[in-house]
């Protein structure tokens, strides 16, 4: 990998960065909705402990939701706990992630310990870095890039965002069928068609309809040998998807 593609994932990274400092303030609220004089730009951001509080309230309202449900008893009201759950368990991810991912960042680069601080803060401070990261680490420059990018993809899917499948030249090796979709956000590779099953021990689609007979990226050159596609189109295909998106 050059300097120059190394450059190139920082670029990139940077722009995942600025859409997660745009929307990760908009999951605090979806958290917390109707909250008294809170807004966006002003919240501050819970403590991991007051996360992990309110998760385990969420999961214990569902777990009463359920068992009423099996017994058949009506609630008295609407709750947000299925909401709540997914979006608190966003939050924490991505909080996780943006500490490990700055410590992982200046432990490269020997700068010490960082101090602690918000989410966005530790954004910035990352973004700050990327210079120094594209000038001379580029498998930490593709690190920062895959996690900026799952973190705002998850944020984004949190707030209920779509993501677009990209469809992929060649025919699936296990139904034949030009059914072959890049999925983006897990850089994953998969066979749409409903009727396509395998016979792969590992993989669920035999047992359940739902499932989907996919290829992680680390299979897409073994993907391009046996169903006429390309590997390098492919992973053109995702990245060029990612600019689209975070443009």
């Amino acid at each position: 990998m050059t300097t120059g593609l190394a450059a190139q994932h920082t670029t990139r990274a940077a722009r995942w960065i600025d859409i997660l400092l745009r929307q990760f303030p908009d999951l605090l609220d979806e958290l917390a909705p109707g909250r008294p004089g809170a807004s966006a730009r002003s919240r501050t951001p819970l403590a991991p402990a007051a996360l992990q509080a309110l998760a385990e309230r969420d999961r214990a309202e569902q777990a009463d939701a359920l068992h009423n449900e099996q017994h058949g008893i009506a609630p008295l009201g609407a709750s947000a706990a299925p909401v709540r759950l997914h979006v608190s368990d966003a939050i924490r991810d991505i909080t996780d992630g943006v500490v490990e991912l700055e410590e992982a960042v200046r432990e490269k680069l020997h700068l010490g310990r960082a101090a602690r601080a918000t989410v966005p803060e530790r954004l910035r401070r990352i973004a700050a870095l990327l210079d120094e990261v594209a000038a001379g680490h580029p498998v930490l420059a593709r690190h920062v890039l895959d996690e900026c990018r799952r973190m705002a993809r998850r944020c984004g899917r949190a707030l209920g965002d779509s993501e677009t499948l990209v469809r992929v030249s060649g025919r699936c090796p296990w139904c034949d069928s030009v059914s072959l979709r890049a999925f983006p956000a897990w850089r994953t590779v998969l066979c749409v068609n409903p009727g396509c099953r395998c016979t792969d021990d590992d993989c669920a689609c035999a047992t359940n309809p739902a499932h989907r007979h996919s290829w992680a990226e680390t299979a897409w050159a073994q993907l391009a040998a046996e169903s006429g596609a390309d590997a390098d189109e492919i992973s053109s295909l995702v990245d060029d998807s990612d600019d689209v998106e975070a443009a």
